[in-house]
C-alpha cells in the first residue's frame, strides 16, 4: 500500500496569502510543489485526498483539483483513477546498449517491472517494417502494442513487430510473463543484441497519454530498434515511447 502523509495544518495554511493578487490554486500548488522538493512528501507516496486538502488550506475541492492539474502538468504528480494523486519517482536511469533489459534495469533499480499486452494482430509488414526485419513487403508479421511499468508506473509504452511463423503465438507467451526476455526464452531465444537505435522526441497525442498516464502534449523520448539473435537474425522491430518526465535515457 502507497505511503501517504499527514501534514500539520498551520494558520497560514488555511488563510493562504489573500489580498496579494496570487490565485489560492497556484499558491496551493507552489506549497505542495516546495514540499515535495524538500522530501515531506516522498517520491512514490500518495498526496492528501482532495478533501483534506480542502480542509487543510480552507477552499473549495475545484480549487484544490485545479492546484493538482498544476501539479500534473509539471510532471511532479501522477493522478491514478481510483487509487488517488501520486508523487512521481526520480527519473530512472535507463541505459540502452547491445543488450537492453527493460526488467533487468527497473529490477536493480529495486523495482517491480512488468509489461501489459494492450492489444495484438497478424498483419502484412509495411515497407518500413519489412526493411527493419528483412523481410519481403507484405510478408505476415505479428504486431504487438504493450506498455511497461515500474511498479504501478507506466514507463513506456510501444509497438512491437516480429516475423510469422517463427514466433506464432508470441503474444500469448508476453501476456503470461509480462516480459519480451521471457517470451524470447519459451521460443528458444535465450540470447539477443541490439542491431540499431535511433532516440528521438516528440509530444503525447491523447491515446498515448492514457497509456503513459501523463497530460497529453508531455514530451516523450522515442526509441526505434531492431534487435537480433545469436545466428544474427533480425527477430525485433520495436518502438518505443518512454515518459520523459520518469526516465533518463543512457546511450552506452
Amino acid at each position: 500500500m502507497a505511503e501517504t502523509h499527514d501534514i500539520p495544518v498551520t494558520p497560514s495554511d488555511a488563510l493562504l496569502r489573500r489580498g496579494e493578487g496570487l490565485a489560492a490554486w497556484r499558491q496551493i500548488a507552489d506549497t505542495l510543489a516546495e514540499e515535495i522538493g524538500r522530501g515531506a512528501l516522498a517520491a512514490g507516496s500518495q498526496i492528501p485526498t482532495e478533501a483534506a486538502l480542502s480542509g487543510r488550506f480552507g477552499v473549495n475541492r475545484h480549487t484544490v483539483r485545479r492546484a493538482l492539474a498544476a501539479l500534473a502538468e509539471r510532471g511532479l504528480v501522477r493522478a491514478t483513477q481510483g487509487r488517488g494523486t501520486f508523487v512521481e519517482q526520480a527519473p530512472l536511469p535507463y541505459p540502452i546498449g547491445p543488450r537492453t533489459r527493460f526488467s533487468e534495469t527497473v529490477s536493480r533499480a529495486g523495482r517491480e517491472a512488468w509489461g501489459d499486452l494492450l492489444a495484438s494482430r497478424v498483419l502484412p509488414a509495411d515497407a518500413e517494417t519489412a526493411e527493419a526485419l528483412g523481410l519481403a513487403p507484405g510478408a505476415p508479421v505479428i504486431e504487438m502494442l504493450t506498455r511497461h511499468r515500474a511498479d504501478d508506473t507506466p514507463l513506456s509504452t510501444a509497438r512491437t513487430c516480429l516475423p510469422l511463423p517463427r514466433f506464432a503465438g508470441f503474444e500469448a507467451a508476453y501476456g503470461r510473463l509480462g516480459s519480451i526476455t521471457r517470451a524470447f526464452a519459451d521460443f528458444g531465444v535465450d540470447d539477443y543484441t541490439r542491431l540499431s537505435t535511433r532516440v528521438g522526441a516528440r509530444a503525447a497525442s491523447a491515446e498515448e497519454a492514457i497509456r503513459l498516464d501523463v497530460a497529453p502534449g508531455r514530451p516523450l523520448l522515442t526509441v526505434t530498434s531492431v534487435n537480433i539473435d545469436g545466428q544474427g537474425m533480425r527477430i525485433q522491430a520495436t518502438q518505443s515511447l518512454f515518459s520523459a518526465d520518469r526516465v533518463e535515457l543512457i546511450l552506452e
